[in-house]
């Protein structure tokens, strides 16, 4: 009978590790899924600001929506390059990163 009884302690402590291992492949899944939320709200977020940018290209540049993207890349490349384009884009990035600053304070 000892026999009987080590087999059913046996077959408890097996129950009893196969529910761990199952709580922790549930915990596992869980913790996947909720990077790959967050991973997809980043996604979500920088396709909203590259959309938002376009768009704004495009309210104040309407002539580009009738270029491709590869004209349109070489046109913006060209533009960017000019020492007064430079210029106005290095004053926006310092009045912003003062703006930053004072918020901070």
């Amino acid at each position: 009978m000892p026999k009987q009884k080590n087999l059913a302690e046996l077959n408890a402590e097996k129950d009893k590790i196969e529910q761990q291992l199952a709580q922790e492949r549930h915990k596992i899944q869980r913790l996947e899924n909720r990077a790959a939320y967050y991973e997809k709200g980043d996604r979500r977020k920088r396709a909203h600001h590259l959309i938002t940018r376009g768009a704004a290209i495009e309210s104040v540049a309407p002539l580009a929506k009738a270029l491709t993207e590869t004209e349109f890349y070489a046109f913006a490349e060209k533009a960017l390059a000019l020492p007064e384009a430079k210029g106005l884009l290095m004053e926006a990035v310092n009045e912003h990163n003062r703006a930053e600053q004072e918020k901070r304070c």
